[in-house]
């Protein structure tokens, strides 16, 4: 079941996914994300790059293998919705599916190699995938649990499960992509 806090994150991760601005989602919708986020990856080398598309087409293959019942290729906001609870975000797929993204793209974003992401790091990487710099520079506040002035490979996980996972309204990872709103 459903739980608000989950339907609110999970409407705004559609919108964000709608690349095409149609309403749906798409295999096309998904490699632009794909490659949105590779293009974050300005090293030489592309494993994460490639990283980051394959889980991206990792989640497009468990939308379509669970979700698209009329087998047109696209997913409805229901459908998303309802997949993302009961398939996305299960254990058996949570992994390949969202973590795989964290992880390559926390290799890819620690420019200078000191295993953390800095304020600029975090706020420039969520600019380029389209989330306004004042939600980014609230969010790393909120992440940065332990105050050092950086986001840990574990704090970035940890917010991204808390996205996904959580059904907490005040849960810091939720700040991920912009602010979520008591009672929406």
């Amino acid at each position: 079941m459903s739980t608000p806090v989950k339907n609110q994150k999970f409407n705004m991760l559609f919108n964000w996914f709608d690349q095409g601005g149609d309403g749906l989602l798409t295999h096309d919708d998904f490699q632009a994300m794909g490659e949105l986020f590779a293009d974050l990856d300005t090293s030489d080398d592309h494993a994460n790059a490639s990283a980051m598309r394959d889980a991206f087409e990792k989640w497009w293959q468990v939308l379509l293998a669970y979700g698209d019942t009329d087998g047109d290729g696209r997913i409805t906001r229901p459908e998303f919705l309802t997949l993302m609870l009961a398939n996305v975000t299960s254990p058996e797929h949570f992994g390949e599916a969202v973590l795989a993204i964290a992880d390559a793209l926390m290799r890819a974003l620690d420019t200078n190699g000191d295993g953390v992401l800095s304020h600029d790091e975090y706020v420039r990487m969520y600019s380029e995938l389209g989330v306004p710099p004042k939600h980014s520079r609230d969010a790393f506040r909120r992440l940065d649990r332990d105050g050092s002035g950086s986001i840990s490979h574990e704090e970035f996980r940890t917010a991204i499960t808390e996205f996904y996972l959580s059904e907490d309204m005040d849960a810091p990872g939720n700040w991920l992509i912009g602010p979520i709103k008591a009672g929406v």
